[in-house]
């Protein structure tokens, strides 16, 4: 009994000082957030009730809305949900288990060929989040210590797939492959990794001169295309496609990761490759190895999504017309847009208070824009970023125009 006391009193006054600990750690904590605050940094989020669209239900309030990803407004599109409930029906609500264990259904099966065959690839693995698949794919074919080549503009997944690989990693000045051949000059690399359409600026890669680079280097290309899948290129087959309609000709080399919930409506994410590197993957790549897969039912109604966004020409055609009377008339209005013919378009705000307070005055008109700011983009370069849907009618767009040339504070500078 004495030394039960004994060991009580010491477990007590071990919990009592790391409780002090904790609170020491509370006050840093909260201080941190503060600070944030006071450099409008903070963020905070909504909550939707109802279905993802351009009028959902936000907070309680209904807006209209320009700042989702869904490209082609397919994420509650009744095709899919019947696609899903019928997913259901078949193959259960969980998938429960690791594909290598049994949790790779015929769904996954069939819905890797139709990628495979989406992005002229021989082979697909699905992976549950693009940020896991992009830690997969670099931790999988890179050695710790060789040298990893990105974009300085890449989504951070990818930085963060190279630190977990251990690799060397060096930042080339955006989209310029002749800083990066200089960088590269007279170096090995593993490999290169670029957004396809990158996702806070909305421009393509200029992956012919990325894959030249990397052929030169005898390293591998992966080009992160979430946000261009399904909306750029023919039938939406994404920024390689781009560049193999206008004549590059793609040997079939480069690696290609997609998201599912963005254009396509769905969730998950994709690595479209050779057999041999898929293999690799399937042996190696640990965010895929060690977790759940993806519900098959989920599977299934993404096979119906990659055939209706391919069915569906008039979304994309639409959305190009959007897009276009978009620039149009932020260009007569004098609003500093940044370059970009995809849904993503920013509009400059300089500073993080002035993007915050453009936001928030269009949230006050019933209008949903999210303000971009470090660490998200560079110090200096916060921003609006306006993202278009084919759910869109010319008539929002409209109002939106009207609205930002309403703007207060339009300047733009820190």
């Amino acid at each position: 009994m004495g030394t039960a006391l004994r060991h009580s009193g010491t477990t007590g006054a071990r919990a009592q000082g790391v409780t002090g600990q904790r609170r020491r750690d509370d006050a840093a904590l909260r201080a941190a957030l503060e600070r944030l605050r006071d450099t409008h940094l903070y963020r905070a989020r909504r909550v939707l009730d109802g279905p993802q669209g351009v009028r959902p239900v936000i907070d309680g309030r209904q807006a209209l809305s320009f700042c989702s990803n869904d490209y082609l407004g397919l994420a509650a599109h009744p095709e899919l949900a019947a696609a899903l409930r019928a997913g259901v029906s078949r193959y259960g609500v969980g998938s429960g288990a690791a594909h290598l264990i049994t949790g790779h259904s015929a769904a996954h099966r069939r819905l890797e060929d139709d990628l495979a065959a989406f992005v002229g690839r021989p082979r697909a693995l699905l992976f549950s989040t693009g940020y896991m698949a992009n830690l997969g794919v670099i931790s999988a074919l890179c050695e710790r210590g060789e040298t990893l080549y990105a974009d300085r503009l890449n989504h951070a997944s990818l930085n963060d797939g190279a630190l977990l690989a251990g690799v060397r990693l060096r930042r080339y000045p955006h989209a310029d492959t002749a800083a990066l051949a200089r960088m590269r000059a007279g170096g090995d690399a593993a490999m290169l990794v670029s957004d396809g359409v990158f996702s806070m600026d909305g421009d393509l890669a200029p992956v012919p001169a990325l894959a030249a680079c990397a052929d030169a280097a005898g390293a591998r290309l992966l080009v992160d295309d979430a946000h261009g899948l399904g909306v750029v290129g023919r039938d939406g087959r994404g920024t390689l496609d781009v560049y193999r309609e206008q004549g590059w000709d793609d040997a079939g080399d480069v690696i290609v990761m997609g998201t599912l919930g963005k254009a396509f409506g769905t969730f998950g994410a994709f690595v479209a490759a050779s057999d041999a590197v898929i293999e690799t993957l399937i042996q190696r790549a640990r965010s895929y190895i060690y977790t759940t897969a993806l519900p098959p039912a989920l599977a299934h109604a993404t096979s119906a999504a990659l055939a209706l966004a391919q069915r569906d020409a008039w979304r994309r055609a639409h959305l190009q017309a959007l897009i276009a009377r978009f620039r149009a008339g932020a260009a007569a209005l004098g609003l500093p847009l940044m370059a970009s013919t995809t849904p993503i378009q920013p509009l400059l705000a300089g500073s993080a208070q002035r993007a915050l307070a453009w936001s928030r005055w269009l949230e006050a008109q019933g209008v949903l824009v999210t303000a971009i700011r470090p660490p998200t983009v560079p110090k200096g370069a916060a921003r609006l970023r306006i993202t278009l849907s084919a759910a869109h009618a010319e008539q929002d767009v409209e109002r939106l125009l009207a609205l930002l040339a309403r703007l207060p504070d339009r300047a733009v500078g820190d």
